[in-house]
């Protein structure tokens, strides 16, 4: 299992157990992903971190100064 992190902006878009999906997203030399639809994101990550799995499950939404953090697991 992978456990990521992702930034989330708004109260009660997920929570723990819900199944999501991720997009990736391409920068020049790195990569993102996006839990859709538009619900969080994460941070930047370089090519030997890419991500291969596309669906996941939260396992944890903490709430932090800055907003909410959003933590899923992936089967890698």
């Amino acid at each position: 299992m992978r456990r990521m992190e992702f930034k989330m902006e708004r109260e009660g878009l997920v929570k723990p157990g819900d199944e999501i999906t991720v997009s990736e997203g391409v920068l020049p030399f790195s990569w993102y992903y996006t839990i859709e639809p538009a619900v969080a994101m994460s941070a930047n990550y370089e090519n030997r971190e890419r991500l291969s799995a596309r669906k996941g499950v939260v396992v944890e939404v903490r709430t932090d100064e800055s907003g909410y953090t959003v933590v899923a697991e992936f089967d890698e």
